[in-house]
């Protein structure tokens, strides 16, 4: 299992990177990416913390650390220099904060975060297939949440993503021990969102891929 979408107390989630890490590791994971909140006025502080405790926790636990940072309610004029920001200081992932429909996020944030060629869009909310369709083209993964809230759009997210040949990811978006998903909850979350049964192992194929990339561009 790979998750490349977390919270720690360098944002809102309420663990540490070593406990949350440790987690993880216990329910079987391979590969989870730390991506704390971020916008302009905390992006230099986050980012090189977490880079860190990568280094770090890569020395002593089975799970392979990938410093990362959630871009968030950020106005899509600034999104293009905040994700080569957050590159420069280290972060090899890059997701931006989608247009969840449980969030006031500033409409064209999804296409900005395209256009901007981040890592992941997480819960795009009502994202159009014309957008889906530019992720496609740009390479962006559109993500498919086990966040309560964020997941309501699930499945139009996959209908569109299927449609255009966008590739999806799956992510916990976890804040709290309770928000990390094993293998058989992620299965009926990825079912939840009307994809086929066996739809799991290809997210994990993408999310494979999406590692590669960043590893060895």
């Amino acid at each position: 299992m790979i998750d490349l979408h977390t919270h720690t107390i360098f944002s809102d989630g309420e663990l540490i990177p070593s406990e949350l890490i440790r987690r993880f590791e216990v329910i079987g994971y391979s590969s989870v990416a730390l991506t704390d909140h971020a916008d302009s006025s905390n992006l230099d502080f986050i980012v090189p913390r977490i880079k860190k405790v990568a280094e770090v926790l890569n020395q002593s636990q089975s799970v392979k650390v990938l410093p990362g940072v959630e871009l968030t309610h950020l106005a899509p004029n600034m999104m293009s220099s905040m994700v080569k920001k957050a590159r420069e200081l280290g972060a090899v992932i890059v997701v931006v904060h989608g247009e969840s429909i449980v969030e006031p996020v500033m409409h064209g944030t999804n296409r900005a975060a395209i256009e901007a060629e981040a890592d992941i869009l997480a819960h795009p909310g009502l994202i159009t297939l014309e957008e889906a369709r530019l992720a496609a083209d740009k390479g962006v993964f559109l993500e498919i949440s086990g966040r309560a809230g964020h997941s309501l759009s699930n499945g139009h997210v996959a209908k569109c993503a299927v449609k255009a040949g966008a590739k999806l990811i799956l992510n916990s978006d976890a804040h709290a021990p309770h928000d990390l998903m094993n293998k058989s909850f992620a299965q009926k979350v990825v079912e939840g969102a009307g994809l086929k049964k066996d739809s799991l192992e290809e997210l994990l194929v993408n999310s494979r891929s999406l590692i590669r990339r960043i590893i060895m561009p």
